[in-house]
């Protein structure tokens, strides 16, 4: 019998709206962090962090220092600043542009300055935030489960990341295309990326992938696969890379993704949810890597609690 308990199940279609909603006020808070931080290369300036509550955005260099917290178990936006003050408002049905609204003055009130781009990102269809009017809903125990998943999948991923002695990424959670991701590098120059994401600078694309990546990371549902998945890709995508052997036996090969996909679910039950997910995250790398003929001394055995790592 499967031991699921700690990852919950958080089936795509019954919450896809508030999922949705969910998904455009990430990015207005996420705007305003990228607005009032020095940018970073890859866009790492401007993600969330899974935390204990929800989601967070650190500490944002505006007015004396803010912090905005997504707090999922509570259901309320919270923020706080240096000075000891905090504001928040519940989390709950509401329309995007009234979200936008309680949000500019929740900043205000702690003296930051609540301006950003007031347009969404990486989306086909968009409406400004402060047009989008229709009333939204919110599912909240489904957001509570999605961010118990986070939690497990957050804690996967890290051990994953300590895996790699070369350049990786945070493990963070992009609000543009609403997935929490971790990235590895090879540390050479790729090809110029095409660009063309929907209501994206080609210029921002063009930066995240200047450098060869094996990437993977963790989709609610949405954009072509209803489901929640994880996934893995290589930029550039090397020759062959779709019929490589990998693991577990539901991995499959999205040809219209071009990625590798794993349902959340195949993790979800399997006997080790931790073991699956560390099977797919590795033998995905290994396969892009491989083929790419990245440097093997890159690679190293993960990390264990409180032995540090042997040199020499």
């Amino acid at each position: 019998m499967s031991d699921n308990t700690d990852w919950p199940a958080v089936p795509f279609e019954p919450w896809k709206d508030s999922c949705a909603a969910l998904h455009l006020q990430t990015q207005i808070v996420g705007k305003y962090r990228l607005a009032h931080t020095p940018w970073v290369n890859h866009s790492w300036h401007a993600t969330l962090y899974v935390n204990a509550d929800g989601l967070t955005t650190g500490l944002i260099p505006d007015g004396p220092g803010i912090t905005v917290q997504f707090d999922l178990q509570r259901q309320r936006l919270m923020a706080s600043c240096s000075t000891g003050k905090s504001d928040g408002f519940p989390l709950e049905p509401m329309s995007i542009a009234a979200f936008d609204s309680r949000f500019k003055e929740t900043i205000a009130t702690l003296g930051g300055s609540p301006e950003y781009d007031g347009c969404p990102n990486e989306l086909p269809d968009v409406t400004p935030f402060t047009k989008d009017t229709a009333e939204r809903p919110w599912d909240a125990d489904a957001i509570s489960r999605f961010h118990r998943a986070l939690v497990r999948i957050d804690a996967v991923f890290n051990e994953f990341r300590t895996g790699f002695l070369g350049k990786v990424s945070p493990v963070h959670l992009f609000w543009g295309s609403f997935d929490l991701a971790v990235t590895r590098f090879s540390g050479r120059p790729a090809p110029l990326h095409p660009g063309g994401i929907p209501n994206l600078p080609d210029a921002v694309t063009r930066e995240a992938y200047s450098h060869e990546v094996s990437s993977a990371g963790f989709w609610p549902g949405g954009g072509g696969i209803d489901e929640p998945c994880f996934y893995s890709y290589a930029y550039p995508t090397p020759g062959g890379f779709a019929d490589q052997p990998v693991r577990p036996e539901a991995v499959r090969f999205d040809q219209n993704l071009g990625e590798f996909v794993l349902p959340y679910e195949a993790v979800r039950s399997a006997p080790d949810p931790r073991q699956a997910l560390l099977e797919f995250l590795t033998s995905t790398f290994d396969a892009a890597a491989g083929l790419a003929g990245w440097d093997k001394d890159l690679s190293c055995a993960l990390g264990r609690k409180g032995v540090p790592r042997p040199v020499g």
